[in-house]
Formats: C-alpha cells, sequence, structure tokens
C-alpha cells in the first residue's frame, strides 16, 4: 500500500516528524521556498493586476523533480510547512508545482514538534489559507517593486563602484540608525555636581559598616564648592526613615524579537545566530516555533510550568499568569517560545545549550510569583544649611522568581547615573547622628541616547510597528551586507573630570580621568548609509516615513484576514510611487554628498569631504581647474559629516617616508585594508587601532624584523622554501605561489617536514584535477566544482548551459569543447563581456599617445616656468 507523503521546509524536522509519525508516513523537505519570483523585468506583470512571474530556480530542480516522483508513487500528500504566511505561501507553491488542489490538498500546522501536536494536526488538517498566501505574495511583490523601481534612480544618480540598493523596509531601517548617529554627533554634553557622602554605622553584629546618600546636584562648580564649605562643622542626624514594600513582576515568555533582544544582551548573540539556533531548536522538537509576536502560553504548557515550579521550587512560588500582547496583530502564531516540555531544564548540544537554557529560565519566571523587597529611604538632615541627603536601600525579603531569572536593560533603558541594584542599608533610627567620613562633589557629564544594537533596533522596529518576526533578521543582514550600516566597536576618550572631597573639615580639589565614550558591537552608518539615506528622505519621502511603513504592514494583516484585495493595496501604493520614480529620473541632482572643510593653507584650494567611486575621500582642489585635484580615502572610522580640516589635510601627509633600514626606503602609508608599513616591495600591516602619522622609525624597524622571522622558510620542497602565515580563512603554507590551508588536525606552530610534503603533496593532486579546460590569456577556465562543472571567467563563476537533450555537461563531454562556445554561454550570462574587455583595450591604446603629448605638454611648462 503507497505511503502518505508529507512534505516539511526542513530535513531535520522530516526526521523528527517521520519517528513521530512511523510507517505510514513518508517525510521529505522541500529545503525552504521552491519557486521565486523571475529576475527579469521585475518578475511582476504589472497591467495584468501585478500578477507574478515565478520559476523554479536552477539549484530547486532537483528538490522539485524527487518530489514530483514520490508524489505519484503516494497514496496521498500532505503539506506541513511552517506555519507563518511564508510556510503557508510554501504549501501553495508546492500545491502549483506538484500539480495539487489547493482547496483538496491536506494541510496541517503545529507550534510545536512533539507527539501529541503531530498526531493532533493530523487528526485536524485544513486546506491551504489563500487569505495568508496573497498577505505573503503582497509583501514580496510590493518589496520587489519598491527594489527594483528604487535601486536604479541611485544607479543614475550615483557614482559608486557598487550596485546600490533600496528596499521598503531596509531603508527605513537605516534612517533609523542615521538619525541616532547625527543625535549623537549634535548632542551638547553638559556637566553638573553630584553630592556622594560616606558615613558609617552599626550593623545589627556592632560591626560599623559604610553606606552613601545623595544630595542636590549643581551645574557649576561654584555652587558644588559653597555647598561643601557650608557643611564644615556640621552634625548628621536621621531626620525620617521611611521603609516601603515592593515587588518586582517577571518579563512576558519570549515572542522573537524579545528573544532577539534577551540573547544579545545576555549572550552576545547577533540577530541573525539567535534565529539560527532557535530554529535548529525548533527543529529538533526543543522548543515551539520561534517566529512569534504573541506572548501567550497554552493550557498544556501552563500546568507543565505549575507542575515544575511547584516540585522544584515549593508552591509559594507559583502563581499563574496571562499575558497579553501590546500588539493586535499578533494572531497568527498562537504561542509565545517555550520549551517544549518543562522537565528538560537543558539540552545535549553544546552550541545550542545556553539558548535553550535561556528560554527554559524565562518561560518558567514567568509564571513565578513577584519578587518581595523592602526599600528603605532615610532622609539625613545637614545642622548647618538645614539641607538634606538621602540614603536609599534596598532588603530581598522573597525572591520570588528572581531565583531562576531577571531581565537584563538595553543601555538607553538605563537612567541616567543608575547604579544598578541599590545597597543594603545599616539598621538606622529617627534621631541617630551619624559621622561623616567624607562628603564629594563628583562632576559627572550628560549623555546622549546610544547607539543600536542589532537587537534594540530589533526593538525599535517593533515599536513602530515596522516589519514582523520573520522579517527582523533578514532586514539587519541586509542593511549589514549593503555597506549602509556596519557593526563595530568604538574606543573610549580619556576625559578629565573634578572632583571636590570635604574630609575632617578640609576642603580640597582634584582632576581625575575616566575612561568615556567605548561601545562594543553597536551600529553605524556608513557615509554611503547617510548619503543614500538623505536622497530617499528628500525624493520619496513616504516610502521613508515611519507611519507609511507601519500603515503597509497593517495593510498585509488585512490581506491575511481576508479584508482587503492584495491586488488593490498594491495598485493604491504603485501608480504615485511610479510617478515619484520618474519624475526623481528627470529632475533630481546628481548624489554628491559634499561638505566643505575649508581652503588649504599651503595651495589655498578648497578642501572637500565627499562621496567618491570607491567610497568617502577627501579632495584638495577642483576638476575645473587646471592643476589635477588630489585625493585621499577617509580612514575607517572618520565619516564626511565630522571630518575636520586639519584631520582631513593629515590624510594628505601619507605616504610618509621615516627613513632607511637594510639600504631600502621604509615609509607608512594606509591602503584598502588598512595602514601598513612599505619596506622594499614588502607590505606589513599595522597593529589595529595604530595611526599611521604616529609610526616612528624604530616601531617600523621592529615589525619588518616580525615580519621577516615570520615569513623564513619553515621547509623546502622540490628545492623550493616553504613559508608559513595566517589569513582571512585561517593559518596557511605558501609554496611556488600556492597558499595551502592548514587543516586542525595539523599542529600549525610546528609541522614537520612529512606534514609539509603531505599538504603540498595533497593540493597539487588537487589543483591537477581542478582544471578540465584553460584558456589562460583569456581568463576563462572550465573547472571541477563541488556540484559539477563550472565556467570561471575572471572572478566571475558562471553555469555551463546544458546539452540539447536536457542533461548536464560532464567532464568529459567538455574535454574538446570549443573557446567560442564558452564566450557565447558567458555573453548570455554576463552580456557584453567581451565588448568591455575591447572597449578597455581600445582605450589604453588611444590613451598612450595621449599620455604621452600631456607629458610633453607638462614638461615645457616647467620648463617656462624655470625660465621666467
Amino acid at each position: 500500500m503507497p505511503k502518505n507523503l508529507l512534505i516539511v521546509e526542513s530535513p531535520a524536522k522530516a526526521k523528527t516528524i517521520e519517528k513521530i509519525l512511523g510507517s505510514d508516513f513518508e517525510v521529505k523537505s522541500c529545503y525552504g521556498h521552491i519557486r521565486d519570483l523571475e529576475k527579469d523585468d521585475m518578475g511582476i506583470d504589472i497591467k495584468n493586476q501585478y500578477r507574478p512571474r515565478y520559476i523554479v530556480p536552477e539549484e530547486k530542480r532537483k528538490v522539485v523533480a524527487d518530489l514530483k516522483s514520490l508524489a505519484k508513487k503516494s497514496g496521498e500528500v500532505w503539506l506541513a510547512t511552517d506555519e507563518d504566511r511564508e510556510g503557508e505561501a510554501i504549501s501553495w507553491h508546492l500545491c502549483e508545482v506538484l500539480g495539487l488542489d489547493p482547496e483538496r490538498t491536506k494541510r496541517i500546522v503545529f507550534h510545536e514538534i512533539t507527539k501529541p501536536a503531530i498526531k493532533r494536526a493530523v487528526e485536524q488538517p485544513r486546506t491551504v489559507n489563500m487569505n495568508l498566501v496573497n498577505a505573503q505574495q503582497a509583501r514580496r511583490v510590493l518589496d520587489r517593486i519598491v527594489g527594483f523601481e528604487l535601486s536604479p534612480v541611485l544607479w543614475r544618480k550615483m557614482s559608486m563602484k557598487n550596485n546600490l540598493s533600496a528596499g521598503r523596509v531596509q531603508s527605513v531601517a537605516v534612517r533609523l540608525v542615521a538619525e541616532r548617529e547625527r543625535e549623537i554627533n549634535a548632542f551638547n554634553v553638559q556637566s553638573a555636581f553630584r553630592i556622594e557622602a560616606i558615613f558609617t554605622a552599626p550593623d545589627t553584629a556592632g560591626r560599623n559598616i559604610s553606606f552613601k546618600a545623595e544630595g542636590a546636584r549643581f551645574d557649576e562648580v561654584q555652587g558644588a564648592e559653597a555647598f561643601l564649605n557650608s557643611c564644615k562643622g556640621a552634625d548628621y542626624t536621621v531626620k525620617d526613615i521611611q521603609v516601603k514594600p515592593t515587588r518586582r513582576s517577571p518579563a512576558a515568555p519570549f515572542t522573537t524579537s524579545t528573544l532577539q533582544q534577551e540573547a544579545s544582551r545576555k549572550l552576545g548573540y547577533s540577530v541573525s545566530r539567535t534565529m539560527q539556533l532557535a530554529q535548529k531548536l525548533y527543529e529538533n522538537g526543543h522548543i515551539t516555533y520561534m517566529r512569534t509576536d504573541s506572548v501567550n502560553l497554552s493550557e498544556t504548557a501552563m500546568d507543565d510550568i505549575q507542575k515544575n515550579i511547584k516540585g522544584s521550587f515549593g508552591d509559594r512560588y507559583y502563581k499563574a499568569r496571562k499575558y497579553k500582547n501590546k500588539n493586535e496583530s499578533a494572531q497568527e502564531a498562537h504561542e509565545a517560545i517555550r520549551p517544549t516540555y518543562m522537565s528538560h531544564t537543558s539540552v545535549d548540544d553544546p552550541e545550542l545549550r545556553r539558548l535553550y537554557e535561556l528560554i527554559w529560565k524565562r518561560t518558567m519566571a514567568s509564571q513565578m510569583a513577584d519578587a518581595e523587597l523592602e526599600k528603605t529611604i532615610a532622609k539625613i538632615g545637614i545642622s548647618t544649611n538645614k539641607n538634606e541627603l538621602t540614603a536609599t536601600g534596598e532588603v530581598m525579603k522573597f525572591e520570588g522568581f528572581i531565583k531562576v531569572y531577571r531581565e537584563d536593560k538595553d543601555d538607553e533603558d538605563i537612567v541616567d547615573g543608575e547604579e544598578g541594584a541599590e545597597g543594603v542599608l545599616p539598621p538606622l533610627r529617627t534621631g541617630q547622628n551619624l559621622p561623616l567620613t567624607e562628603m564629594k562633589a563628583i562632576e559627572r557629564f550628560s549623555r546622549p541616547l546610544p547607539r543600536y544594537t542589532e537587537a534594540s533596533l530589533v526593538k525599535k522596529l517593533e515599536e513602530l510597528g515596522i516589519g514582523r518576526p520573520s522579517t527582523y533578521a533578514p532586514t539587519i543582514s541586509t542593511i549589514l551586507k549593503r555597506g549602509y550600516v556596519e557593526k563595530r566597536d568604538k574606543e573610549g576618550v580619556q576625559r578629565k573630570y573634578r572632583v571636590l572631597t570635604l574630609a575632617k573639615d578640609n576642603l580640597t580639589q582634584k582632576t581625575e580621568t575616566e575612561n568615556t565614550g567605548a561601545e562594543k558591537s553597536k551600529l553605524f552608518p556608513t557615509d554611503l548609509g547617510l548619503v543614500v539615506t538623505d536622497f530617499l528622505k528628500q525624493y520619496f519621502d513616504e516610502i521613508m516615513d515611519y507611519g507609511f511603513t507601519a500603515r503597509i504592514e497593517n495593510e498585509f494583516d488585512e490581506v491575511a484576514g481576508g479584508r482587503m484585495r492584495w491586488d488593490r493595496m498594491i495598485d493604491e501604493f504603485y501608480n504615485p510611487f511610479k510617478k515619484d520614480v520618474e519624475k526623481t529620473i528627470e529632475t533630481a541632482e546628481r548624489i554628491k554628498g559634499e561638505r566643505v572643510l575649508g581652503n588649504d593653507p599651503q595651495s589655498g584650494k578648497p578642501v572637500v569631504a565627499r562621496m567618491g567611486r570607491y567610497g568617502p575621500m577627501v579632495q584638495i582642489g577642483s576638476t575645473d581647474s587646471e592643476e589635477k585635484p588630489r585625493f585621499a580615502r577617509l580612514k575607517q572610522q572618520q565619516s564626511i559629516e565630522t571630518i575636520n580640516l586639519d584631520e582631513a589635510l593629515d590624510l594628505f601627509k601619507l605616504p610618509l617616508s621615516l627613513g632607511h633600514y637594510e639600504g631600502q626606503e621604509v615609509a607608512v602609508n594606509a591602503g584598502r585594508f588598512g595602514p601598513y608599513v612599505k619596506f622594499g616591495e614588502q607590505f606589513i600591516s599595522l597593529p589595529k587601532g595604530k595611526d599611521p602619522l604616529d609610526v616612528t622609525i624604530e616601531e617600523a624597524i621592529a615589525l619588518i624584523a616580525e615580519k621577516q622571522q615570520a615569513d623564513a622558510p619553515i621547509a623546502h620542497y622540490e628545492g623550493q622554501p616553504v613559508t608559513k602565515g595566517k589569513g582571512r580563512f585561517g593559518p596557511f603554507i605558501k609554496w611556488n605561489d600556492l597558499f595551502i590551508n592548514v587543516p586542525r588536525a595539523y599542529n600549525f606552530d610546528n609541522l614537520s617536514q612529512r606534514d609539509v610534503d603531505e599538504l603540498i603533496e595533497k593540493k597539487v593532486d588537487k589543483e591537477a584535477n581542478r582544471y578540465i579546460k584553460q584558456w589562460a590569456a583569456e581568463k576563462i577556465s572550465i573547472e571541477n566544482g563541488r556540484w559539477g562543472p563550472f565556467i570561471r571567467f575572471g572572478k566571475k563563476m558562471l553555469k555551463l548551459d546544458r546539452k540539447a537533450n536536457g542533461e548536464k555537461y560532464t567532464a568529459e563531454d567538455l574535454a574538446d569543447v570549443e573557446l567560442d562556445a564558452i564566450k557565447k554561454m558567458i555573453e548570455a550570462q554576463v552580456p557584453g563581456a567581451f565588448a568591455k574587455a575591447a572597449a578597455k583595450k581600445t582605450a589604453s591604446k588611444s590613451a598612450a599617445p595621449k599620455a604621452k603629448t600631456a607629458a610633453k605638454k607638462t614638461a615645457a611648462k616647467k620648463a617656462a616656468t624655470k625660465k621666467k
């Protein structure tokens, strides 16, 4: 009897579900999406109600062919893709490709991969929900329209080497990062003096302990000094004590965005890393579905959590709680992210363990009792000036949920000057005299809002209603990949602050230093991101508007609920948008991103920071003048918006000669991959954070000697030296212009001659089998790849056409292939590939006589100047 075929998205999930369903079902994976929009002409028929044109990509053809074959042999086909809109769309695409009727094909959904959930889903199948499919189609079509229409506008209006892109959500996300950066740059730091007094009092055991009390703040040092002077000879008395019982409640169980935020704060994970690990946890049956904006827990889960809390901690620690969603549209996924079985406190896989335990703790804490604290506030009177100081302390009376878990805060949620958990005060009584150890007025500085982390950006997008759980991670990955935003650390700078100290009625003042402004893994807009954001805001204000982007998300929800037709929604957006695109192409000026910094004191020429073809740079002089302008690239952490004239002029000091060593010049310079020392024909990178202008000849020689020692041969093979090094892909050895990766199985620090021989022989054998055919002069070759032969054209890897019968070419078929046939295949994938090469050759030939003529003219000019 034929088996039932159940199709899921991932192979890991397929294995888990097949074990649950047993012999009646064969469970196979479609490996995610099996169809996508065509690349040509947007892949959308604009005139025919925005009808999408889908194709099965090359890499999915085998998967589709295998599924078709299995579907024909099966008794019935079931679809069990993920329960969100994207999963629904994949089920519909499977129906379309496999020839299944969406109105009859059984579609099952489950929120957890457990035996009861899977069995229940099989007993209650439904059909494909076309409202959800249409909502996903609407998002895909709208985003494709925006990307395909806006990106060419940027190409035309900005000269950049890399292809620029714009997108409905990505551009708004970049705007958030850009605006935060400008707020920080425009922030005016203000200082104030905070009064802190240290007193002593006996604890319950009679031991004197110190505690802190705080007083008023003063904007000026004179006010702080006058206050401290007024406290000379004062007595300090406890005037009032207030003891207030307080409670703290646990946070709701995780949604997608709160999991991303907390995994970033507590574990240091990026948003994409969190989602990768959560996906694995889900597919292996450890947690419920990880793309959700619901904080709801099922009754089964609540019972399971209650049993575990009472069993582990006792009845007092349990408190049933139902959480409500702030987001009214949270309806597709019906539960928060939680462990499938609360009795499983951890998982075996070390890669997944930390995230799983975080989810387990948060889920447990969400159903636990409040933490009970006692807050003591003591008012301390000053006899000489009738002012008061305040001492605050907390005592934990019952830890409740804090026994398991406490939520962390983002930088921007921490109040300026907040020290975290408050200290414990000794027992105090009204009228008690307190001996003063010392009183300080410490200068503190106001701070701007911090830069976004990946997780705090997700939080902001969610607050604004932009995007949904499935879109946060890809949005952030896109803006980083496109080079509009970069994630990096920022080193702190030393800052001086003043401290006035009153001790034993003696007032002193000193200046101390602190490290300030250091940040880790924060999002910084690049100059490219800033310039593109400004252009899009100027000409496509609606697309860049937060409210508009959120409204579009709500309209997708309306389509998902069957309350709006998706093609009408697109139509209302497209017609005015298309007019804006046409008007911008016709009327908008080119994007320059220029900022005039001043004039060069030597030549008097203007100094301008601007975007160039290869990125941000500084220019001295104008292209309109006879003499060519000079150019210098900005350093990695410099920006067009903040660089000043002196910093710009410093860039033109490079390359800077430091002197000579071993008969060769030693110089420092900055290049594409950072600053370096040039010694003869050698390029030696400077250590991270080292400014090339600060390098001395002695430091340069030390780096050269270090490099020479590192480059010394470690062995010889066939009479030629073998050296070793560490590069971007890990440790390697180099022999005869071959770079050979050294696997972990070898001891890189102590490679023997035998190890070296073995590594080189393996590489030589591999290289011998690499090329099927090669035309070195044309930079064209046919090579063996992991998935079969392919064409390498320069740095591009291109596909081979199929044979006339539709089969793929084998290495044997290609042994005698003609170059012209391969060129045709290249031309089909890279239009004008060889026309460009021919044009370059012609240009270089014609440039040669022009260069000679220009050189003669320059020489004649110089000679004439000398005669004068």
